[in-house]
């Protein structure tokens, strides 16, 4: 398919500087750029690319002020970053959509299936299942008895989804995500074995939310474990029974949540972030990578390391550390000055 710099412009609400007859057939990167493609600058770092490019069309901002003139026609935005996910979202949705129940697969007669639906070869549907509209299960999918499913949500291959947990609207699932498995729950018996507390709750996950492949959301002991309307989580993280994730919560790869943790609206969390059970994470907060959080964190906290602390009092003792090779080699001068001193007297 091909786009003009005006059909795009106008998709975008952007204007055009140059050529707006310019063709383009497909998007690329702004530093492995192709000819009769689209890129985009949002990151001031790639800004040497614009003037290197072979694209034909770059996406900036509209107060962008080239150094030289350009080769590229250019279509000016609020936001290129927001532009290009708009743009992608409107390619996506243009490709052809996938319809109908394929074979061989299990459907129980007591399932509710809605219309437009796409079921893949080989999906398991358990008893008393309810999928929404315009709904697309992948090959290999299992869905368990009583799981309800939104309208235009998305479960790729490999998802398995245990009995009696709910998935809202428009979510899309990762290959590999199991949601529902049995929390991490087990009493201990002084010199004896484990005893398992049977996890009888569900995980219920709300509308536009994403999760990522080979990530593990954990059902409830009692009740529920929520995933609020609007998360991202990112692939391989583990989310423990009862755990409340807060609305528009991003969490990168690797972060992990222990049990009964509640976290609030609006909080990005780092790379191989990991926070301990029972405790409270305010709104907005921020979780550098790797931090270990093992307390409650007030709304607004910007915290980093093992264990986590206020962002700038970590940095400045990451400095003093980097000195701690020059501070042991100056003690240890200055004690051979003091040695000497002494001998002296």
């Amino acid at each position: 398919m091909e786009f003009s710099a005006k059909d795009i412009a106008t998709l975008l609400n952007g204007e055009v500087e140059g050529n707006g007859n310019t063709k383009v057939n497909s998007i690329s990167k702004i530093d492995q750029s192709l000819p009769d493609t689209l890129t985009f600058l949002s990151n001031p770092a790639y800004t040497k690319y614009i003037y290197t490019t072979t694209a034909s069309i770059v996406i900036v901002n509209k107060n962008f002020k080239p150094d030289s003139i350009l080769s590229c026609t250019l279509i000016r935005v609020e936001d290129p970053y927001i532009a290009l996910a708009t743009l992608l979202d409107f390619y996506v949705k243009s490709k052809p959509s996938k319809l109908g129940i394929e074979q061989p697969s299990f459907v129980s007669g007591s399932a509710t299936l809605g219309e437009q639906i796409y079921l893949g070869a080989f999906a398991y549907i358990g008893e008393k299942v309810v999928i929404g509209k315009n709904v697309k299960i992948y090959p290999h999918v299992y869905i368990g008895d009583n799981v309800k499913v939104g309208d235009d949500t998305i479960l790729y291959s490999g998802v398995k989804v245990y009995s009696d947990c709910a998935i809202g609207k428009s979510c899309i699932i990762h290959s590999g995500a199991v949601i529902g498995a049995d929390g991490f729950g087990f009493a201990p018996n002084a010199g004896e074995a484990f005893t398992k507390i049977e996890q009888i709750g569900n995980v219920i996950i709300g509308n536009n939310v994403e999760i990522g492949a080979n990530t593990t959301i954990d059902r409830a002991t009692m009740g529920s474990t929520f995933i609020r309307d609007g998360v991202k989580l990112d692939n391989l993280i583990q989310i423990a029974h009862n755990v409340d994730l807060g609305e528009n919560t991003v969490m990168a790869a690797q972060a992990g949540v222990a049990g009964s943790t509640s976290i609030g609206k609006n909080c990005l969390f780092g790379g191989q972030a990991a926070i301990s059970g029972h405790i409270s994470i305010g709104d907005e907060s921020k979780i550098g990578p790797q931090s270990g959080v093992m307390s409650t964190l007030k709304p607004n906290s910007v915290v980093l390391g093992t264990p986590a602390n206020d962002f700038k009092a970590t940095m400045k003792s990451y400095s003093i550390i980097r000195n701690l090779p020059q501070l042991r080699e100056d003690v240890i001068q200055l004690q051979k000055k003091i040695k000497t001193i002494e001998t002296n007297e």
